[in-house]
């Protein structure tokens, strides 16, 4: 076979620079940044498109962007593979066919079935079960799959015997070799219309890896001949809670408000924090940007020791930081846990900066903006998809000069003239995020640094809340009302 063609088939595009990526980590940035970027083209064909609506379009816009995409050399996880997707976990949400492309998780646009050549046999790398096909789920673990080839739903010719070949074959030799598939499973998500009607789109939600376990041939609907598989889940791996991962949520919508600011912080953070307005002519209230906070003059942040960890920071005795959060690692997989004090490596320490107990300290990864609400003041929302677990920002303001900050366990921020755009994060009785204590440039507990994480999946435009009366802190048990003092005018909802 031609060497170009072969390369071709895995998905390496020759002759064009991909992201160079030395840890997981950076893969799990990459990824990120990937589908931002994505998501980005195709707000912009679909704008496009609109704008041409009587002009034939040739490609689907999804499809489209990733293929603009995939000429910029900028995918992720090109080669592919069998077993897990760096920098993609279990439970990940994706909202189109081209997303799982763009991130390596399933190469192929439309089949249900890729497949990749190893020693001489074609094995599954991964399925993806859209609801084209008639496949059953006996339950979460287990799964029945549809054979492809001459599905009728879908192609208006004749109906054909499947043939043992391509994807079905590629089954079949995973099961006598014992490898591993990955199982990507279509679900359907609902919304309501502003006349009250329901309508529907289709997500993908990544279920981990499975092994297939037998199949078999069965005559099914028109009478054709169809293989079956059956595949059994791995244990050990995370649980997808189907019933509550499958919130109702509403679709992208491209935002029609009106720019009022560019970039709030004024340079200051790595992405630009734009203010918009649909709804008046208000103004945020003048204050002066900060990245971070304020100590107090009586105050000293220093850090007394480190680890040595120069590999990394794992669950183990060998890492004094991570001996400090009873051995585990805080931010494995995800922190919904809510660990009440988290300990990250600082600057005395000796692991690398891609350390994996390095999150908050990084600064906002996510785009950001400032909005005007209906009845609420000002809220912030992420323009782009935020997945669980993940840092949004720190709650930044003065430290109040206070005698009794000396004294008792416990910290109260003042972002009236200093802060950043957690200022403008607003309360709900049920929030998207939650608030932790982080520290990592010092070790006094009176007043650690207010982290914001998300505490689900948050699609692009949705505001983002947390619940003031929340506990966060040490022992103390302080609530985040009492951690801040009363949000400044124009800024603090009313309590909902």
């Amino acid at each position: 076979m031609d060497k170009t063609l072969e390369k071709r088939k895995v998905g390496v595009l020759p002759n064009r620079k991909r992201p160079r990526v030395d840890d997981k980590d950076g893969v799990i940035h990459h990824v990120k940044e990937a589908l931002d970027e994505y998501r980005e083209i195709l707000t912009k064909l679909l704008q496009k498109h609109d704008s041409e609506s009587n002009q034939q379009v040739c490609l689907r816009p999804d499809i489209e962007a990733a293929m603009c995409q995939r000429k910029k050399g900028h995918l992720v996880n090109t080669r592919k593979q069998l077993g897990p997707i760096s920098g993609v976990k279990v439970g990940d949400e994706f909202r189109n066919r081209a997303e799982l492309t763009v991130v390596g998780l399933h190469h192929k646009f439309r089949h249900g079935i890729e497949y990749m050549k190893k020693d001489g046999k074609i094995l599954a790398t991964s399925i993806v079960n859209s609801g084209r096909y008639a496949n059953h789920i006996a339950s979460p673990d287990i799964l029945t799959y549809s054979g492809e080839g001459g599905n009728p739903r879908v192609d208006p010719k004749k109906p054909k015997d499947q043939r043992l070949e391509r994807g079905n074959l590629a089954l079949k030799n995973s099961m006598e070799e014992g490898t591993h598939v990955r199982v990507i499973r279509g679900i359907n998500r609902f919304e309501v219309g502003t006349r009250a009607k329901k309508s529907s789109f289709r997500t993908y939600v990544y279920d981990g890896l499975y092994i297939v376990d037998s199949f078999w041939q069965e005559r099914e609907e028109f009478g054709k001949l169809v293989f079956k598989f059956l595949l059994k889940r791995i244990s050990g791996q995370p649980i997808v809670t189907w019933g509550k991962a499958l919130d109702k949520s509403k679709k992208p919508t491209v935002s029609k408000d009106i720019v009022c600011k560019n970039d709030i912080s004024e340079g200051k953070e790595k992405m630009p924090i734009r203010v918009v307005n649909a709804i008046d002519r208000a103004s945020p209230p003048a204050f002066i940007y900060m990245r971070n906070v304020i100590y107090p003059d009586f105050f000293k942040a220093t850090r007394k020791g480190g680890c040595d960890c120069l590999h990394g920071c794992l669950e183990s005795k060998s890492c004094s930081c991570v001996m400090k959060i009873a051995g585990v690692l805080s931010y494995n997989n995800t922190i919904t846990d809510k660990k009440s004090l988290i300990y990250e490596c600082g600057t005395t320490c000796k692991c690398s900066s891609s350390c994996k107990n390095r999150i908050s300290q990084h600064g906002i990864q996510f785009k950001l903006e400032v909005f005007r609400t209906k009845s609420k003041g000002w809220g912030v929302r992420s323009r782009s998809y935020i997945p669980r677990g993940s840092f949004i920002c720190e709650y930044v303001g003065e430290i109040l000069q206070d005698k009794e900050v000396k004294q008792r366990r416990g910290f109260v921020i003042d972002a009236t003239r200093h802060g950043n755009v957690g200022r403008f994060v607003s309360h709900s009785c049920s929030p998207n995020l939650f608030a932790r204590s982080v520290l990592h440039d010092h070790d006094d507990v009176r007043i650690p640094h207010m982290m914001l994480f998300a505490e689900k999946n948050i699609p692009p435009n949705q505001e983002l809340t947390y619940d003031y009366n929340s506990i966060v802190g040490d022992s103390n048990g302080t609530t985040i009302r009492e951690a801040l003092l009363d949000k400044p005018s124009g800024v603090a909802p009313n309590i909902i």
